[in-house]
């Protein structure tokens, strides 16, 4: 499935960052019954390979989990051996990008001007994350937009919540990488339950 059929069923991209891998599987469970398609754990979250691992195995066939925080093309592999199928990174950086390809993930690298995003496009993006979004703003997602190809899916990320996100959209985000408003370290399931609820909510009409 490519990634634009996952963000049609949820434009969210539940980042655990500081995730442990036993915890993996609970805060997975509430964030699919929530409506989320789309997970990443971040490389420096404590041992990620063995939560991606377990993720893989137990939520592959319905959900698209993967990697953030990419910083190597070495990394790749290592994230394909564990069963990720998404890599994304917080930087433009071709050879990651085209080393996602090789193994056959989808890529998301990181930009933030239009040189970076015509760069990571033409290195085979799936689709460009604009960070740090709070840098940036809704205006300027606009301006990219006229310039970039039509159907390029950008996600802003970083200080994305229930207050901005409506904002986001109508200046054309695809999706939003979502961090702290929906998961940081010691947040019970139950907690995270309740954030993915108020997010989805922003997304309504």
């Amino acid at each position: 499935m490519e990634l634009k059929s996952y963000l049609a069923r949820c434009p969210l991209i539940a980042i655990l960052r500081g995730i442990q891998p036993h915890e993996a599987a609970a805060i997975a469970e509430v964030l699919e019954a929530a409506g989320i398609a789309i997970v990443e754990v971040p490389l420096n979250s404590p041992d990620p390979l063995a939560s991606i691992a377990t993720l893989a195995r137990d939520f592959g066939d319905r959900l698209l989990i993967g990697a953030g925080t990419v910083m190597t093309p070495a990394q790749v592999a290592d994230i394909a051996l564990a069963g990720g199928r998404l890599i994304v990174t917080p930087h433009a950086d071709p050879a990651i990008t085209h080393a996602a390809k090789v193994h056959g993930l989808i890529a998301v690298p990181g930009f933030f001007t239009p040189a970076e995003a015509f760069t990571m496009l033409a290195a085979g993006a799936d689709a460009l994350k604009l960070f740090p979004a709070e840098a940036a703003s809704p205006a300027v997602l606009r301006a990219l937009r006229a310039v970039l190809p039509a159907d390029t899916a950008v996600l802003p990320v970083g200080g994305i919540d229930a207050g901005n996100i409506p904002a986001w959209r109508a200046a054309g985000a695809a999706g939003f990488g979502i961090g702290s408003a929906i998961y940081k370290p010691g947040d019970t399931a139950a907690t995270v339950a309740a954030k993915a609820r108020a997010l989805l909510a922003s997304l309504r009409p």
